[in-house]
């Protein structure tokens, strides 16, 4: 999709871009809000889901802020920067993971209708975010991994809404454990992706100064 990024040929689009720029600094605003708007209404409906989300929010902000930071380094850095957020969003799994395995042995019933409310702002927030940046979802590990946030971010909170349905129709904590888990899985697996890539660019980066010097 490099074209449609103002590259030119099979260049990897880096994120150089002034309306890239500008859509990212949107995004980060609304990602910090939401954050703190979801934390908060997790903890007064007593749901993992709610946190979980809260969590991926604040994640996202500051993977936008790296990437922003690293636009126009050299692909060593990015591909470097990359790999830290990979690595965070590894730590952000196991934590939603063991938090969750945590709240199935003192299970507390959420609140379906507030979990409900919260989702759906949330989901709005994160629709329009995956519409600012939908134009630039292919580039290199620094621009990949804002894509998968955004896109994680729309998944998330899409299962949290469905999980607060089944909360309130079922009577149970489950679906919201359940949605839970599949959050931390899907936080692994995008972990992967972007720490695979990464490292496959560093090493590109490395071969090529090598075979320059």
């Amino acid at each position: 999709m490099a074209g449609s990024c103002g590259c030119g040929g099979n260049t990897t689009f880096d994120g150089l871009s002034d309306d890239y720029k500008k859509r990212l600094w949107i995004v980060i605003a609304l990602n910090g809000i939401m954050f703190f708007v979801e934390m908060a209404a997790g903890q007064l409906a007593g749901s993992q889901a709610l946190k979980a989300d809260a969590l991926d929010f604040f994640g996202d902000a500051v993977t936008y802020g790296i990437s922003l930071a690293v636009i126009g380094a050299t692909l060593r850095v990015r591909s470097t920067a990359a790999l830290a957020k990979g690595v965070s969003l590894l730590v952000m799994g196991l934590w939603v993971f063991g938090s969750t395995v945590y709240a199935v042995l003192f299970i507390g019933m959420p609140k379906a209708e507030v979990m409900g409310v919260i989702g759906f702002l949330a989901l709005a927030t994160n629709l329009t975010s995956v519409l600012i940046l939908a134009r630039f979802k292919d580039g290199d590990a620094n621009v990949r991994s804002v894509w998968l946030c955004s896109r994680n971010d729309a998944i998330g909170n899409v299962a949290v809404m469905v999980a607060a349905l089944a909360v309130w129709g079922s009577a149970t904590a489950w679906p919201d454990l359940i949605v839970a888990g599949i959050m931390a899985g899907l936080f692994l697996s995008s972990a992967f992706q972007i720490i695979r890539q990464s490292r496959r660019e560093w090493n590109e980066q490395h071969q090529h100064h090598t075979a320059s010097s």
